[in-house]
């Protein structure tokens, strides 16, 4: 077999799984209930934030805070202050890809 095959969790459990983690590129899935989410901190690489599934609240730098619905991608620069929530009632789901892949 050529290819690799990675499983993503399929439930409604918090969750911040490293499925690709290499020297080219990070892919995470994450899962969120209400009121959780990451720590406030700086991006590490370009990362690009995929909504599969409720709304995030995020906010960037100094912004506000603004909310976006599954079917949403966006694209973060390097070094951008993040503050990553799920502030309503549905479990909201994400894909994180960060490329190129952090050097540490």
């Amino acid at each position: 077999m050529v290819e690799q095959v990675f499983k993503l969790s399929r439930n409604d459990e918090m969750a911040v799984e490293k499925v690709i983690f290499d020297e080219n590129v990070h892919y995470l899935h994450m899962v969120f209930n209400k009121d959780q989410g990451l720590p406030e901190h700086f991006s590490n690489s370009n990362v690009y934030m995929t909504v599969l599934r409720g709304k995030l609240s995020i906010a960037l730098d100094e912004q506000e805070i603004h909310e976006y619905e599954a079917g949403t991608l966006l694209k973060i620069p390097f070094q951008t202050k993040m503050n990553v929530r799920n502030l309503h009632d549905e479990t909201m789901e994400l894909i994180v890809v960060k490329a190129p892949a952090p050097k540490n």
